[in-house]
């Protein structure tokens, strides 16, 4: 009989405070056969701190496709692993979820250890509204990437949380006041759950000025209010009638796109178009 699959556990770690660590979380880190972490000299302070000797290898986002499948055959064979991030909860923002996915397609169990995260943290302290919200993590690099993004950011209603580096915050925040404008509320959390933490909320302008005055430091959470609501604007059937006639539609195909673009009966549809056609000739 082949050995009974072991556990996958995404164990949150903490962000700058140690005591933020849950009690399941150190219990685990000690009984499970190993621990996979994206950076063995930052989870082997913590690991120190606590006095846990399990095992320790590495997995990050540069680790190949061998060490992947090394792990799922641990588990396979009946192993259970720790996968950790430097900080914060694993797979956001961070390497591991195509090992998850390779995990979970193989049938092995997988536990969610949860704990510390820098974007609810900055979520919840920011003032703004938190029943609806989005995670877009980092920016693109590249500049038309960057600003298609922004854009996009500028139109959301939904509350949007951003992680940014402090060399790039400023810019990032005026690109931000551009196309949101610059009285688009907000709140930077900087230094979360550290002895230096500060969480600067406003206006853009407004958050804008105090780091220009006062250099970032330490990784930074971006959290902007949601765009307020659009007007539906509903399309004037007539106005696509004539359109679809102008750029040499047939009645019948007129009617039937613009049943398409409305959702309007498609009959009713073609019986105007041919008023419209009549009226204009």
């Amino acid at each position: 009989m082949p050995p009974r699959a072991g556990v996958l556990y995404l164990i949150a770690t903490p962000i700058g405070n140690l005591e933020d660590i849950t009690a399941r979380a150190l219990r685990l880190l000690r009984e499970v056969d190993v621990i996979a972490a994206e950076d063995t000299r930052v989870t082997r302070k913590l690991l120190a701190h606590f006095d846990i000797h399990t095992p320790l290898i590495s997995f990050h986002a540069h680790s190949s496709a061998g060490r992947q499948d090394a792990l799922l055959g641990r588990l396979l064979a009946g192993a259970s692993v720790a996968l950790v991030s430097d900080a914060g909860t694993p797979c956001i923002s961070d390497p591991g979820a195509d090992l998850v996915a390779d995990v979970v397609a193989a049938g092995v169990r997988v536990e969610p250890i949860p704990g510390a995260s820098a974007p609810l943290c900055a979520l919840i302290a920011s003032g703004l509204p938190t029943g609806r919200f989005i995670f877009e993590g980092f920016l693109p690099r590249t500049k038309p990437d960057f600003r298609e993004r922004v854009k996009q950011l500028a139109r959301e209603e939904r509350t949007t949380i951003l992680f940014e580096a402090p060399p790039r915050l400023i810019e990032t925040l005026k690109a931000l006041a551009v196309a949101c404008g610059d009285e688009r509320l907000a709140s930077v959390g900087r230094e979360l759950t550290k002895k230096f933490e500060e969480h600067v909320r406003g206006s853009l302008a407004e958050i804008i000025a105090h780091f220009q005055e006062t250099a970032p430091r330490g990784e930074c959470v971006i959290v902007i209010g949601g765009a307020s609501p659009q007007p539906e604007v509903i399309p004037n059937p007539d106005a696509l009638l004539l359109q679809a006639l102008a750029e040499g539609s047939s009645p019948k195909d007129a009617a039937r796109s613009v049943a398409t673009a409305t959702g309007l009966a498609k009959n009713a549809l073609y019986q105007r178009v041919l008023e419209l056609r009549d009226q204009t000739t």
